[in-house]
């Protein structure tokens, strides 16, 4: 192959690795030039939709490109010694492999590592590709993570549920202690919180109409979410379990809701949010009863969930009607729900060896095999030469004249000895790849991929580690090094050897030895109690020793055991103060079931002592609203408040120091502000009348 054509291919992957999709957010742009000659420099206003989807193989040791428009493989990018079941998120220009305890940058032009970083806490992240990202939310340390430029960690200050971004880039959060809704604009630094769910309350945010609505599970309605606080609520017209999650965005008119404990997938209709007219009735869809379900996750006019029970990716319109289902392939851990920005959903299989492609627009669903083309695909090279588009003929071969045909037939040969090219010199071999190690009780088995010998065979492999070494023959691809301390973490630096010497040395991740089937540890348990006697309870993720959660256990005084795959769930006619305490129940393949260590949490239900009062403090005017500072004691009952001149505000969750907004009003000299505020026990109102300072 000449120069010309290896630069034809190599500029083939790089194109597809790098596709985008630019959308014009000012004025026209002419793109010709950038089209045709990829020098020129990124307009102004200019956003790019990554297309296509990353995934991490473990038996590859790399990371593939998949093209979800052809949905094909056509890029690999080697990142040796990754933890099993990474995901992989890529910004415009950067590819990022994700552990819980390392971020991975490689280059998606040269496919080449660039650089690791420690991540903020030792999680498993929600990983979001949007405009200004990629970002990771760290949803139990409540910590989200830009990789994009400017590269930020934002704290939210505590447990975050699952996160929706809008096409600008903006993210939005909500914080699971206290109910805030907060945003972080693309390139912002710090969080911004608008508003708050009532205390106790349960939710989740979604988008509708590419704007932030958060799902109220406690109260079964869903609110606009907008810089005076919740918009009005509109029922759903349902009751859902405190377990319920919502899609991260409406599909049409309908917003799709799965309630696990329920066995059920709803379709609220929506358009009463922003319509003054009835909602259609929700549609309801039977889900199988004892699975364990992840999602849903929408697109354009799909909806998509994974039946981790069964393996199974399930597909509906927004009437509810089920367009396929597929089998995951592979084994281990749940398969993984990822929405791409082409509009497009991709399903990774545990071990990335194949990855579903969810059609956005008609649901139908194909399977790409990583495997296979990890086998016949070297690091940036496309998995085949390029095919001819249908229909092409092959270039016809150059007629010669019968004269020169002749001549060349007749030419005499060549007797001139030729000399033989010199031999080149044997060096040290390459590194070890694939460099792998899982722990045992005392011991780390180890595992590699042979080396390059580079002109010479490879006699041997050295492993070193702290405190020892061993060296085994040239042929072995993997031994078990024994004598080790359990709880230590050990790292272990594999080194081929032959005549030459002694290569580079590639090292697998940290392993601790100890003992199999270690039972989990315990959850960080949350516990919120209302004067209605509602309890709502939540719970990080516990580290589950490496086994495969089963489900979760979780007792309270009084009420009984429960046994659960959500991590919350709600209590009700409850009174005086109860212990709650959660337990996580796992497996190690075909072994018994093991339970973990118990995480517990002690709340009291407040008693109502009597009616709620409200004292107005001070009124102040800015940009023609007016803020009304109330003290709002409920008595210990949740309570809301309220303030009117001329007209009432939406009412408002309140308690102690409360400021009251009354927004796009004027006024002349002295004015009366009432205020008001609501329990269960009953209400109180405040009177100010003065000139607004």
């Amino acid at each position: 192959m000449n120069t010309d054509e290896r630069g034809t291919k190599r500029f083939s992957v790089v194109a597809r690795t790098r596709m985008a999709v630019a959308f014009v957010v000012t004025g026209c742009l002419a793109l010709v030039g950038l089209a045709v000659t990829g020098q020129a420099s990124t307009p102004e206003g200019l956003e790019f939709v990554q297309v296509g989807h990353w995934v991490y193989n473990d038996a590859a040791q790399s990371a593939f490109h998949v093209d979800g428009s052809t949905n094909r493989v056509d890029a690999r990018a080697n990142v040796p010694g990754a933890e099993r079941g990474s995901q992989v998120v890529q910004g415009d220009d950067s590819g990022y492999v994700v552990e819980r305890n390392r971020i991975t940058e490689f280059d998606k032009a040269t496919l080449s590592v660039e650089e690791s970083t420690p991540p903020p806490a030792p999680e498993t992240p929600f990983v979001m590709e949007i405009a200004g990202g990629p970002y990771l939310v760290y949803r139990n340390a409540g910590q989200v993570v830009r990789l994009g430029d400017p590269a930020a960690s934002v704290p939210a200050g505590g447990p975050l549920s699952r996160p929706v971004a809008t096409v600008d880039g903006t993210v939005w959060a909500h914080r699971v202690d206290n109910g805030a809704i907060c945003e972080l604009p693309k390139g912002a630094a710090v969080l911004t919180c608008t508003a708050h769910l009532p205390p106790s309350h349960g939710g989740g945010l979604t988008l509708v109409g590419d704007r932030p609505v958060v799902l109220d599970t406690t109260g079964d309605s869903l609110h606009r979410v907008g810089s005076d606080g919740l918009g009005e609520a509109l029922p759903l017209g349902i009751k859902l379990s405190p377990s319920a999650q919502v899609a991260n965005s409406a599909v049409g008119d309908r917003l799709a809701i799965a309630d696990p404990e329920r066995n059920q997938l709803h379709l609220i209709d929506v358009s009463g949010l922003d319509q003054d007219r009835p909602s259609a009735k929700p549609i309801s869809v039977e889900l199988t009863k004892g699975s364990r379900f992840n999602g849903p996750v929408s697109s354009s006019n799909v909806v998509a969930m994974v039946d981790e029970t069964r393996g199974e990716v399930l597909t509906y319109d927004l009437a509810g009607t089920l367009k396929s289902t597929a089998k995951v392939p592979g084994e281990g851990t749940p398969p993984r729900l990822a929405k791409g920005e082409d509009d497009r959903i991709y399903v990774d299989s545990a071990d990335g060896s194949h990855v579903l492609v969810v059609n956005g627009e008609n649901g139908a669903v194909l399977d790409v095999d990583v495997d296979k083309a990890a086998d016949s695909q070297t690091a940036g090279a496309p998995s085949s030469a390029p095919e001819p588009p249908p229909g092409a003929e092959p270039p016809p071969q150059q007629q010669q004249p019968p004269q020169q045909q002749q001549q060349q037939q007749q030419a005499p040969p060549n007797t001139q000895k030729r000399t033989p090219p010199p031999v080149a010199r044997a060096t040290p071999p390459g590194a070890p790849r694939n460099v792998g190690a899982t722990s045992g009780d005392g011991s780390i088995k180890v595992s590699w991929s042979p080396a390059a010998d580079n002109g010479a065979r490879v006699t041997g492999y050295r492993l070193t580690w702290s405190g020892g070494s061993m060296r085994v023959g040239g042929s072995a691809r993997g031994t078990t090094v024994s004598g080790l301390k359990n709880g230590t973490p050990y790292v272990i630096t594999v080194v081929a050897e032959n005549s030459a010497g002694a290569g580079a040395g590639a090292s697998a991740k940290a392993v601790v030895p100890g003992p199999s089937s270690r039972p989990a540890t315990a959850p960080v348990v949350t516990a919120n109690a209302g004067a209605d006697g509602k309890v709502s309870v939540s719970w990080t993720q516990p580290d589950l020793r490496g086994g495969t959660l089963v489900h979760y256990l979780v007792s309270a005084t009084g009420q009984g055991e429960r046994k659960l795959s959500a991590r919350s769930t709600e209590f009700t006619g409850v009174k005086g103060a109860i212990t709650i305490t959660v337990r996580a129940v796992t497996k190690f393949g075909s072994g018994a079931a093991l339970t973990g260590a118990a995480g517990s949490r002690k709340v009291t239900v407040p008693v109502v002592s009597g009616p709620p009062t409200i004292t107005i403090t001070q009124v102040r005017s800015r940009d023609g609203s007016l803020f009304v500072s109330v003290i709002a004691d409920g008595k210990g009952a949740s309570a809301t408040c309220q303030a009117e001149f001329f007209t009432k505000t939406k009412p408002v969750a309140c308690s102690g120091a409360t400021t009251l907004v009354i927004p796009e009003v004027t006024w002349v000299g002295a004015i009366t502000i009432d205020a008001f505020i609501k329990t269960s026990a009953g209400t109180a109102t405040d009177t100010w009348r003065g000139v607004p300072s």
